[in-house]
């Protein structure tokens, strides 16, 4: 049975490999946010500033943000963000 404790161990996990990446969002002027971990291991992500609005954040969520997730808390089963935009 997990507990807040683990949840929040899990969350600073989360959000030590997240900032790994954000100097590079940032110097674009986005961000990300943890919204939530859920009870089966999905983190879901908010991408923030210019990079909830940028062309390529589909890559840049797949490339950057899921595999420095996945590689730093392996018992992560997904990755999801709720506002990717989509390039044309």
């Amino acid at each position: 049975m997990e507990t807040v404790l683990d949840n929040e161990i899990i969350i600073d996990r989360i959000e030590k490999a997240l900032n790994s990446i954000r100097p590079y969002l940032e110097a674009d002027g986005g961000n990300v946010k943890v919204l939530e971990v859920t009870s089966d291991k999905v983190v879901r992500l908010e991408l923030v500033g210019a990079c909830g609005s940028c062309p390529m954040s589909t890559m840049t969520f797949k490339a950057g943000l899921e595999e420095a997730i996945l590689k730093a808390v392996p018992e992560i089963t997904r990755v999801e963000a709720v506002n990717l935009t989509p390039a044309f």
